[in-house]
């Protein structure tokens, strides 16, 4: 087992990943940015290194002072967590150089699913379903990519091949407006990826998003844990998250789970890791793979019973699989909210100090926060603050559960998205379980 873990990140996921590591006695080291120096994860860690000043470039992405810190606190390990480094190819390459753990798949996994050219092409030859687009990379030439388009049909979108976090797309609804879209998308995709390879796909007109959780030990031994719904979305990033996925049968659960499976199989995948779909008229088309532990993982262990981080930690370790496919029980129904610091109608981020903080309780209720009372929510990074995590017999129970959990929350000081979620759940069309990615949108 890993005797020493250095946690690559900050916030609650950091507080997460420590939690995980008390219960299998590794020993923790906390990195941590200079404003962060007293999250609770850092004051918690057996040890704790400074490895830079607040821009994320000069420590969270540092990974010279990463390295250093796991040298001179003798770890033989390190987990990502997710944002920052998680999907970093380089980092994991350079972590295992070192002689040290990578929690996470291969650096070559990383690398070949991070480019969704790569990993829709991959998809495609291990027969699972795809969005129809351009098959590869488009470039400058405006006869053919227009050509492209209209065999796709409009609407399209624009996509970046390394993008991530909702940025690198543009939706294009006439041929007149796809020049410009490409060449925006192109030169966002430089700057926020430092790659400018995009590709085309068909824009779906009212999908829902719907995720399948894996875990595999690297030795082509995989089970999936279901799925989730994260249809809820603001500006392409999550918002709200379920489990399981309202009106997805269990012999459909089983068939596109099943192909997850097959493909982690197939390359011998290595860790916790998620397949991405849209999901439309009753058929799935695949969008990407994240190599890494989802922030909504917290449903998909409420219903199941699996600590995922604690098996991203055996498996790293070079343990089997702890469960086998038909150990695998769906009960009840999980919801997750984002609590972000932010305006619930604007989605402009709030940094400032939380005067008083009270987390909800009671059965079923789980808060995932590095927030308490006099904590300063620092301005420099992801606005995400906690996660609240409900779980009840059935779905109806879940919202009603959450209504209630939501209520009970207390964080003064600064504003955040708790009436966002509230109006949410009161919406009927949210409670019917028919809502698309453009629900908020719209």
């Amino acid at each position: 087992m890993i005797k020493k873990l250095v946690i690559a990140n900050r916030g609650e996921i950091a507080l997460r990943i420590l939690r995980a590591c008390r219960d299998l006695g590794i020993s923790t080291v906390a990195v941590h940015s200079e404003p962060d120096r007293s999250l609770i994860h850092v004051l918690l860690a057996d040890e704790s290194v400074c490895i830079g000043p607040a821009p994320a470039t000069d420590s969270y992405l540092n990974i010279p002072a990463l390295l250093s810190a796991a040298e001179v606190t003798h770890a033989d390990a390190v987990h990502p967590g997710y944002g920052f480094l998680s999907e970093n190819a380089n980092f994991a390459t350079c972590v295992e150089e070192a002689g040290l753990i990578f929690v996470g798949p291969r650096a070559s996994t990383i690398e070949k699913m991070g480019d969704k050219i790569s990993a829709i092409a991959l998809m495609g030859e291990l027969g699972v379903p795809c969005v129809p687009g351009s098959g590869g990379p488009i470039d400058d030439d405006n006869s053919r990519n227009l050509t492209i388009a209209e065999k796709i049909g409009y609407p399209v979108l624009i996509k970046a091949a390394g993008g991530g976090g909702g940025r690198g797309m543009r939706v294009v609804d006439k041929p007149e407006e796809l020049a410009v879209a490409i060449a925006t998308t192109r030169a966002e995709a430089a700057s926020n990826f430092a790659n400018d390879v995009v590709y085309m796909e068909k824009f779906l007109a009212n999908p829902r998003h719907i995720e399948f959780q894996v875990l595999a030990d690297g030795n082509g031994n995989a089970i999936h844990l279901g799925e989730r719904d994260c249809s809820i979305q603001r500006r392409h990033q999550k918002v709200i998250e379920e489990a399981p996925a309202p009106g997805i049968d269990a012999e459909t659960r089983h068939r596109i789970g099943a192909l997850c499976v097959r493909v982690c199989e197939q390359i011998k995948y290595r860790g916790a890791g998620t397949f991405e779909f849209l999901y439309e008229n009753g058929e799935f088309y695949f969008i990407e793979m994240n190599t890494r532990v989802q922030v909504e993982h917290p449903v998909t262990e409420a219903i199941t019973g699996i600590d995922i981080i604690k098996e991203q930690l055996k498996i790293a370790a070079g343990q089997p699989l702890t469960y086998r496919q038909e150990d695998i029980e769906i009960r009840g129904h999980a919801i997750e909210c984002r609590i972000n610091a932010e305006d619930p109608d604007t989605f402009m981020p709030a940094p400032g100090q939380v005067t008083h903080y009270h987390a909800p309780g009671g059965p079923g209720v789980r808060m995932d926060s590095h927030l308490y009372s006099g904590y300063t929510v620092p301005p420099n990074y992801d606005s995400m603050i906690g996660k609240l995590i409900v779980h009840s017999e059935d779905r109806d129970g879940a919202i009603r559960r959450m209504s209630a959990a939501l209520g009970e929350i207390i964080i003064d000081g600064i504003t955040c998205n708790i009436p966002l979620h509230q109006r949410i759940l009161a919406d009927k069309r949210f409670s019917d379980g028919s809502v698309s990615i453009h629900f908020l949108d719209q």
